[in-house]
């Protein structure tokens, strides 16, 4: 029987091996389509954080400005539709 079964292996050498798997798969990842965007990426300067912040946050502002607009519509013009031209619920 040899010695390097699961039975007779050391707890150190079983961590070892677990140890070992998980290094091989970080090294994957060095090596990967996503290495060369991990080895790109870097903080950005104040002003590059602040013209993302500015374009986001007028992205916000379009977006609620249009949920608005829906919800003056639907509280408005949708009853006056459905009530008065269509006549359904008088």
């Amino acid at each position: 029987m040899p010695d390097d079964t699961n039975a007779t292996k050391s707890f150190e050498m079983k961590v070892q091996e677990q140890q070992d798997k998980i290094e091989a798969q970080f090294r994957k990842i060095t090596r990967g389509s996503w290495a060369r965007i991990i080895r790109m990426a870097r903080k950005p300067s104040k002003q590059e954080f602040r013209q993302t912040a500015i374009i986001c946050g007028i992205g916000l502002f379009v977006l609620g400005a249009i949920g608005f607009a829906i919800l003056v519509l639907m509280d408005n013009f949708l009853p006056w539709l459905i009530g008065d031209v269509f006549q359904i619920g008088n």
